[in-house]
């Protein structure tokens, strides 16, 4: 699919629940969150069905998100029945990695081909702090199974915050001894986020080059995201940056979100898209659920606008509610 930009639109977030295990403060309120009933959310039939359609229209990866994806039941189910649909040659998964070690030897059965965990910090008293539940013993445990699967590409995302910065050093150093991606994703002003300091990419790559020497240039393959890589001397792995902020990349955006509700989300910032689940139960034909794809994505807006003044269109819901 092409949209009327000439961006090439062939990867698909696919958020299964608004539900989370963790209270990221920049995600998630503490506490008097109102879940979705499980009537508004997709069944893993729909979602199967939408992303043929997606894929007869050149989607070939999909990701699998949340809230936690891990906390709704059978989903290496889901994985398998993705995997076998003609066209989508990827299905990864995001996740907290707090359930990952007990359902990985499934998820990897049914074909999942890579898990980007989301850990902020090493430090457990910190962790406790930034994701409100004493479980990094937990999310460390789901890391080393990944990172111990054959042939599973592994990523490890960090939101860089004022609370987490003596941690960045820690977290890149994963990727000396290992062949792991460590990602560091500015915190996007979406939800709860908005009231949050984040950091930049030049203040995190400043901190690692004083602690590894030199930034090198590396080969910025191995995936369908905007992350751009670099490595140090001595390392096995690589170290990423998702700048979305300070270095905006809309010019080359390949994504589109689908919400646990079944909407068809073009652009994060923005409350644009089409409501599939509705034209799915109202029995909409393939045809009409193609035009309504192509259509959406045709008018997927040019960029969004973090660093301006907020209008009428921009989207209200955080994070966990839209598919991390």
């Amino acid at each position: 699919m092409v949209d009327q930009y000439g961006r090439h639109i062939h990867y698909l977030r696919v958020s299964v629940t608004d539900r989370c295990d963790l209270r990221c403060r920049y995600c998630m309120p503490e506490e008097g969150v109102e879940w979705l009933a499980h009537s508004r959310i997709l069944s893993y039939e729909q979602i199967i069905v939408l992303v043929r359609v997606l894929a007869g229209l050149g989607v070939d990866t999909v990701r699998l998100t949340g809230g936690e994806p891990l906390v709704r039941r059978g989903l290496d189910h889901l994985v398998g029945a993705l995997k076998a649909v003609d066209g989508i040659r990827t299905v990864t998964l995001t996740t907290n990695g707090v359930l990952l070690a007990q359902q990985l030897p499934a998820l990897r059965a049914a074909g999942l081909d890579g898990v980007n965990l989301s850990l902020d910090t090493l430090d457990r008293g910190q962790y406790a702090a930034i994701t409100r539940r004493d479980l990094l013993p937990r999310a460390l445990e789901g890391l080393e199974a990944a990172l111990a699967a054959p042939g599973l590409r592994v990523k490890l995302n960090c939101v860089p915050l004022k609370d987490n910065k003596d941690q960045w050093v820690p977290l890149a150093a994963l990727a000396r001894e290992r062949a792991l991606d460590v990602r560091f994703i500015e915190l996007m002003p979406i939800g709860l986020g908005k009231g949050l300091p984040g950091r930049t990419q030049a203040e995190v790559l400043s901190q690692l080059e004083g602690a590894f020497g030199p930034a090198l240039p590396c080969e910025q393959g191995g995936g369908s995201g905007p992350g751009r890589y670099v490595t140090f001397a001595g390392f096995a792995g690589r170290v990423g940056f998702i700048s979305a902020v300070s270095h905006q990349f809309c010019e080359s955006c390949n994504r589109v979100r689908l919400t646990a509700t079944g909407f068809l989300k073009t652009c994060l910032q923005y409350e644009t898209g089409v409501n599939l689940k509705a034209l799915l139960e109202s029995g909409a034909d393939g045809a009409a659920l193609r035009a309504a794809v192509e259509g959406a994505i045709f008018a997927k807006p040019a960029c969004h606008h973090f660093s301006a003044a907020g209008t009428a269109e921009d989207e209200g819901r955080s994070m966990y509610q839209i598919g991390g």
